[in-house]
């Protein structure tokens, strides 16, 4: 998965790239359909900023948070992508299961 990792009017430092990688890289327990995914982090006024979009098979997903510590933006952002990935892997996972006209038509 290929991540593009951005600052406005914040410099990205290492140590947050890392962290930022390192938190991305568990989405891929969720779902193996990451294709490649954009990071922004800004800074408005007193708050810390972040965005993500990441690019799935089919799908994409959006999420943001702000917080006054970068750190604790970015755990509440992979709390958000974290629901949202699962909740489309469920989707796929329960529509690939539903029985279909013919055999519910049988029973």
């Amino acid at each position: 998965m290929r991540i593009e990792i951005v600052g406005h009017q914040i410099e990205v430092t290492p140590a947050l790239r890392d962290t930022i990688l390192a938190k991305l890289d568990k989405l891929g327990r969720y779902s193996d359909d990451l294709i490649d995914g954009r990071v922004t982090l800004s800074v408005e006024r007193l708050d810390k900023k972040i965005d993500a979009t990441l690019n799935l098979s089919g799908h994409t997903v959006h999420a943001e948070a702000s917080d006054e510590d970068m750190y604790n933006a970015i755990d509440q952002l992979l709390d958000k992508l974290v629901r949202q990935v699962t909740k489309h892997k469920e989707k796929q996972t329960q529509h690939r299961s539903d029985q279909s006209i013919r055999t519910a038509e049988a029973d």
